[in-house]
């Protein structure tokens, strides 16, 4: 609790402990199957942060019965349940009520033995930050609201939110890898804020390095910016070194709170191609290596073009 790390661990046995962890949200996407895939990647995300392997799922439902047809809440499940299946995983029930808005997600239990388990503290000075995911999701999202967002991007976005993070989490375990989260609703920057916090390393990060999804950078600079970016950069400000030297458009895409984002990985900088090879390997194609973790200053998050 103490590190607002991605899922609660309770340990079973010497051997075993078991990985759990909820989330739900409200459509942000049109199509009901595709939230339903989205909804169910972005819980087991959670679980793939830590280490673990998913082993069950619990739909959670909140439908407007009186106001939708039954057949779009039948769609959203064979979503959730498909990716429930790719990841090897088991629907095990759920629960559901009436509500006047649409929310689904789930409970996921994972297992993993307790000496393997990550966190999002622990990196060391020297190690490499790898992002397996491009971010720009809620600005994209925010301008599909807005119909400001053609077929081609939408669907880009939406195969991007669906996808598992399950190709990365196998591969790092052949790594030395000393920390492990995955980027949501605090944004890039407010993850990476969390892996230094109160940590005796700070860390460095190439913003030129940073993946992007296409036009996210078109449409911040239309202002198309959600709300919660505004207060991700307001609450992390004073974590930043040299906030001034980066533009205030590429600021906000920093801080851009993020819907089943990519794992944030610190792993030994000798292994830090090799690994970053292995991922692309397994089509995370956009990985990259976007930042150094460094003695100096602690806690802090430097603001750096390479080039």
């Amino acid at each position: 609790m103490g590190s607002l790390d991605d899922a609660g661990v309770f340990k079973l046995r010497d051997d075993l402990a078991i990985i759990q962890t909820l989330d739900f949200f409200t459509p942000i996407v049109d199509d009901p199957y595709a939230f339903g895939q989205i909804a169910a990647a972005n819980a087991l995300s959670d679980i793939y942060a830590m280490g673990g392997v998913p082993l069950t799922a619990m739909n959670i439902i909140c439908f407007p019965i009186k106001n939708m047809d039954i057949s779009v809440l039948h769609e959203i499940l064979a979503g959730g349940l498909d990716k429930i299946k790719e990841a090897g995983a088991f629907l095990v029930g759920g629960h559901s009520i009436t509500d006047q808005e649409l929310k689904y997600g789930l409970s996921i239990t994972g297992t993993i033995h307790p000496e393997e388990i990550l966190t999002n503290k622990g990196a060391r000075a020297g190690d490499r930050l790898i992002l397996t995911k491009p971010i720009g999701t809620g600005i994209v999202n925010t301008a599909v609201k807005g119909n400001l967002a053609g077929r081609e991007i939408i669907d880009h976005v939406t195969a991007l939110m669906s996808s598992l993070n399950r190709p990365a989490a196998e591969e790092i375990k052949d790594f030395d890898v000393s920390a492990c989260t995955d980027v949501t609703g605090f944004g890039l920057f407010g993850h990476v804020c969390e892996m230094i916090e109160k940590e005796p390393v700070g860390v460095k990060i190439f913003v030129d390095k940073v993946p992007l999804i296409p036009d996210v950078i078109k449409f911040a600079k239309m202002g198309i910016v959600p709300g919660g970016a505004h207060s991700n950069r307001t609450f992390r400000h004073g974590h930043l070194v040299n906030p001034d030297g980066i533009d205030p458009v590429l600021m906000n895409i920093m801080f851009d709170p993020q819907t089943s984002g990519g794992l944030l990985i610190a792993v030994n900088q000798e292994q830090a191609p090799e690994l970053l090879k292995r991922l692309r390997e397994k089509g995370a194609e956009m990985a990259s290596v976007i930042g150094e973790f460094v003695p100096e200053p602690a806690g802090k998050v430097v603001i750096q073009n390479l080039s």
